[in-house]
């Protein structure tokens, strides 16, 4: 009852994931991603634990393949998770619980891996990932949504779609784009009018937390 994608832009360094379901908050839950490092997925019953362990191993120099090898090895319940991983030269990996329900399925793609589970059909990763590769001249966040629309016109979850988010990393310790939406009938549609408002500002918000008096005053 999720899909999900990770990415990643070689040209600026951005990691970035986003994310939909119809349960809550799957924001706080799903996607995680650090700059310079790389990011994970961790869905189906999901165990937030495997993602900042995920990211420790990214961080120790660990491959996408040896991080996830890594976290299904440290928990005994991996017949339930659903987990994806990309590391910082963008390589990805995935991994299926023998207890993830279908219709389910992952698509690698460059700097990209595209997965659900639950899912109306099996070609809603594909669909994803397709539409993250044609969209290669847009900012990564931009290429994240895009592929989430994607992934709705496909046939998406097949339920209502109550929840969202947008997670992009780029240079700092705190995240460039962290975007949520909860509780919304239609969540993806509300997740692009929000990026769509915040993109103009994004840069912005990086310069008032960095060089306060480089920043542009309130408009």
């Amino acid at each position: 009852m999720t899909y999900s994608l990770l990415g990643h832009c070689p040209r600026t360094g951005q990691f970035g994931a986003a994310v939909a379901t119809s349960s809550l908050a799957v924001g706080a839950r799903v996607p995680w991603a650090e700059a310079g490092i790389g990011g994970i997925l961790t869905q189906h019953r999901t165990d937030m634990r495997l993602g900042p362990r995920g990211l420790a191993l990214l961080r120790e120099g660990c491959s996408a393949e040896e991080t996830l090898a890594a976290l299904v090895a440290s928990t005994p319940h991996h017949a339930w998770r659903q987990l994806a991983a990309m590391d910082r030269q963008g390589r990805t990996a995935h991994f299926h619980g023998a207890k993830v329900k279908p219709a389910l399925n992952a698509v690698h793609v460059p700097h990209c891996v595209a997965m659900g589970n639950i899912l109306a059909n099996d070609r809603v990763p594909a669909a994803m990932a397709e539409a993250f590769l044609q969209s290669e001249a847009q900012p990564l966040a931009e290429r994240l949504m895009r592929a989430m629309e994607a992934g709705e016109a496909a046939g998406g979850e097949g339920r209502n779609v109550i929840s969202s988010a947008l997670l992009v990393v780029e240079r700092e310790v705190f995240p460039f784009v962290d975007l949520r939406v909860d509780d919304a009938p239609e969540s993806i549609s509300a997740l692009r009018r929000l990026w769509d408002a915040y993109a103009p500002h994004a840069e912005v918000f990086v310069t008032r937390a960095i060089d306060p008096d480089a920043a542009p005053g309130v408009t």
